[in-house]
């Protein structure tokens, strides 16, 4: 298959396992983001795949071809670190062109390849300027061309933009995925920003405790979250427990039955409604859960309504044009409409 296979690929520590015989195929081209928690064993797993850690078990396949043993300088792999490793006694055009000095390369190969990469970075004209005068954003470029100096297979990056502020982060999430795009390079970045994974990414991959929970697009991970972990990781949701009829098959959640939820009958699950799609209504509205606001939160773009039904805190959000006439203390009702609300695997 053309791409990146990874086959039950585990990683021991000893007694630890970092990486749990995760399974994953990347067809060429795709840009994935690997998200997760601290210690998930998102940047073991691509350690792995650069050639930096080998697996305990299981092999990595790409483009058909099994890598597993293969040294990383044979991989043919580009990478970005979060610290950049950029030599800063070298220029820009020195640092870019220094793989392929060391591959003995002619200059004038140098020097066309540092232009074409400086172009495609946007920094046309910085050849020969010092490292350490540059900007955050503009070392990171510098630190993307180095690693397309040899026109890799595939470009890993471990969370690449973390030590950029929140504004040039955005900036640099839209030119990398821009830059992907242009070249057709199936491309993995490690992050552990929400936003950027669900900004950049064909596929997200959210990982926890060594094991891929879910991996599919960002809009499916976000609406159709395959279990409590990714529905509460991914964005804010409400969790709310339900308990079935044992002969009608009816949801009910929070004291109500949720009209049009048809659920297997008997047991109990875990629906999640994201706060976008919690209405407010009058308490006397059929169908709708009372419960009293507790308090409000207007965040400029988006207002947040927090509202107690039956002791559990449900969180409404909705733009200032929409905003709800509502005070702290009032009475209101809560519909859930049945399309929005998810139920989920424990």
């Amino acid at each position: 298959m053309s791409g990146l296979t990874l086959d039950r690929v585990r990683k021991d520590f000893g007694n630890f396992t970092a990486v749990s015989d995760v399974q994953l195929k990347v067809p060429h081209g795709t840009f994935v983001c690997m998200l997760g928690p601290s210690g998930c064993g998102k940047t073991t797993l691509l350690r792995m795949i650069a050639g930096l850690d080998l697996p305990t078990s299981g092999s990595i396949l790409l483009d058909g071809d099994d890598i597993t043993a293969v040294p990383t300088h044979k991989r043919n792999l580009g990478m970005v670190f979060q610290s950049l490793a950029l030599f800063p006694h070298l220029s820009v055009g020195e640092n870019i062109a220094y793989p392929m000095r060391i591959r003995g390369a002619p200059r004038s190969e140098q020097k066309q390849r540092v232009d074409e990469l400086l172009a495609m970075v946007r920094l046309t004209g910085y050849a020969d300027r010092p490292v350490a005068k540059l900007s955050g954003g503009q070392r990171q470029r510098v630190a993307i061309a180095r690693a397309l100096t040899r026109s890799p297979k595939l470009f890993l990056l471990d969370e690449p933009l973390s030590a950029l502020d929140a504004n040039l982060r955005e900036a640099m999430q839209v030119e990398l995925r821009q830059l992907q795009q242009q070249l057709g390079i199936t491309t993995i970045v490690v992050t552990h920003d929400q936003r950027e994974a669900m900004t950049m990414a064909d596929t997200v991959v959210v990982m926890n405790k060594g094991e891929i929970r879910q991996a599919a697009s960002p809009m499916e991970i976000y609406r159709q979250p395959a279990d409590t972990f990714v529905a509460n990781f991914i964005g804010a949701t409400n969790l709310i427990a339900m308990e079935t009829d044992s002969s009608a098959g009816r949801a009910i959640a929070l004291g109500q039955v949720i009209p049009g939820l048809v659920v297997s009958a008997g047991g109990h699950a875990t629906i999640s409604v994201r706060p976008e799609d919690v209405h407010l209504t009058s308490p006397t509205t059929e169908g709708a859960i009372p419960g009293t606001v507790t308090f409000i939160r207007d965040l400029g773009g988006t207002i947040e309504t927090f509202i107690d039904c039956a002791g559990k805190q449900i969180m409404a959000v909705s733009t200032p044009r929409a905003r709800p006439d509502v005070t702290v203390g009032q009475a209101i009702g809560v519909v859930l409409e049945p399309s929005v609300c998810v139920v989920l695997a424990q």
